[in-house]
């Protein structure tokens, strides 16, 4: 009965990183949608699936492992798009002075 539970836990971990990772795009969300992805691919045990393509007998693709692989594809699209803005922080900066 408790043998979903963690693997549970992982895939809402790794559905709510990727939705804030959708929702407000930056470089930490993205890092934890990683994070979060790597974490799904070790504990998704129960929750496997079907094997869609085998590598050895022990080892396989499986239907769940797709789910890392399009939050990490929605990660590295947010690496890409979301640049360091050093100019916002000396802008906040220079407000926070005046007032």
């Amino acid at each position: 009965m408790a043998a979903p539970f963690y693997p549970l836990v992982f895939m809402n971990l790794l559905f709510a990183t990727t939705t804030l990772c959708l929702a407000r795009p930056s470089r930490i969300s993205a890092g934890a949608t990683v994070a979060a992805a790597v974490l799904w691919l070790f504990g998704n045990g129960p929750l496997e699936g079907q094997v869609l393509w085998e590598f050895d007998a022990t080892h396989g693709l499986t239907v769940s492992d797709l789910l890392s692989v399009a939050a990490i594809a929605i990660a590295v699209w947010t690496f890409a798009t979301t640049r360091d803005r050093p100019w916002a922080r000396r802008r906040r900066k220079l407000l926070r002075s005046r007032y």
